[in-house]
């Protein structure tokens, strides 16, 4: 397996740029619309709103063949989690599929459910399929979320289980893209007893940032002089470190919706055999364009260049040894393939797999569907 760069700075804002009960107690998707904290400073001029969030969803969903359920799952602090239930409406025995351990799927940062539009069919093919909008993005509620790297994390991983209980979910395929890999790798190590297996999609925050070398150790065995960066591009990455990663989006105001469109013009690609607009590039806009919420709390997670302050990678070695895990990543992506390697490593004779996607960059469920199906399914008929 070849390896590629670590993320860098530039490369990893575009890619995010652009990239209570059961049932009875679970309020109707026609319920007021969730409540956002208050940012004084948001543009009230961006031509955005959770209305317009709710209608560039529901056009993408309309392609859902299955029978969908959607709904708020409230939290018992009333926050809200926007839900999709994804079931098999040609199953010949519907009692059957629903015995069978579903498969959660968490979206990356910046994202939501409308971006698995290529993979909830088939996924629910011989299973009920969940997509959720991390507290904190999409339409999902939006609260604030504490500056301290941990206790951050803590908020996201609490509303996850929350969430689960409030669904009565006793076991679950466990599935995370980019930040939701981090965050699905978090859960599965506080509560592993839930957690059938779980399926890292280039998962983020795992390596560990790499320490400059002293200019005394350069000279001990090794011939690589390593380059410092420009005095400008330290400069503009201290500059980021003081805004949100996608304030740009909102600054922008009117102008939103053209900076997501030509910063991201693969999304358009990537869904082209469904839409010939912008209907994804707006979906986009308007999941980001909302008050930044999660975003504050990825920002508390994230040290500058975009690595975590608090790596996976050194604990991973804090999920149970019997837990299957299998690692995603798509050959043309920004995350680096060779940490999956390291990851098998830490766990030593623990059942880890890491697979390969040719041909698919950082969303390689979008830009190779067919093949990500074809290994998700896989894996999850090993599950049950």
């Amino acid at each position: 397996m070849r390896n590629r760069p670590q993320v860098c700075h530039r490369g990893f804002v575009l890619c995010c740029l652009l990239t209570c009960s059961v049932y009875a107690d679970m309020q109707d998707e026609t319920d007021i619309e969730t409540t956002s904290v208050s940012w004084f400073w948001w543009p009230s001029w961006s031509p955005t709103s959770m209305s317009l969030l709710k209608s560039a969803e529901a056009k993408i969903l309309a392609f859902i063949q299955n029978d969908v359920w959607s709904r708020f799952v409230t939290l018992p602090n009333q926050n809200r989690i926007w839900t999709l239930k994804v079931t098999n409406k040609t199953a010949r025995k519907p009692t059957e599929q629903a015995t069978q351990t579903p498969l959660v799927m968490v979206h990356g940062f910046g994202g939501g459910v409308g971006l698995w539009i290529h993979n909830l069919d088939a996924l629910s093919h011989s299973r009920p399929v969940y997509a959720l909008d991390l507290l904190g993005f999409g339409r999902s509620s939006r609260p604030l979320f504490p500056s301290d790297a941990s206790l951050a994390e803590e908020q996201f991983v609490s509303s996850l289980e929350e969430w689960r209980q409030s669904l009565g979910l006793e076991r679950m395929i466990l599935l995370g893209h980019s930040l939701g890999g981090y965050l699905a790798t978090s859960y599965s190590i506080q509560y592993p007893e839930r957690v059938s297996h779980l399926i890292l999609v280039d998962a983020w925050g795992f390596p560990e940032r790499p320490q400059p070398q002293s200019q005394g150790s350069e000279g001990q065995g090794s011939e690589v002089k390593k380059v410092s960066p420009p005095r400008w591009v330290k400069a503009v990455a201290s500059l980021f470190s003081f805004f949100n990663p996608l304030a740009v989006i909102r600054a922008a105001g009117p102008l939103g919706p053209g900076l997501v469109n030509r910063f991201r013009p693969d999304f358009k690609r990537k869904f082209g055999d469904l839409f010939d607009d912008d209907t994804m590039t707006q979906y986009l806009y308007h999941c980001n364009a909302q008050s930044p919420s999660g975003e504050v709390g990825f920002k508390a997670m994230s040290e500058s260049l975009g690595w975590a302050k608090r790596p996976m990678v050194q604990r991973v070695n804090l999920l149970p040894p019997s837990m299957p895990i299998t690692m995603l990543y798509g050959s043309l992506s920004w995350v680096d393939s060779s940490t999956g390697n390291q990851v098998a490593h830490i766990r030593g004779k623990s059942p880890t797999s890491v697979i390969l996607i040719e041909d698919a960059s950082h969303h390689l469920y979008a830009d190779q569907p067919d093949e990500f199906n074809r290994v998700v399914q896989n894996i999850c008929n090993t599950v049950d």
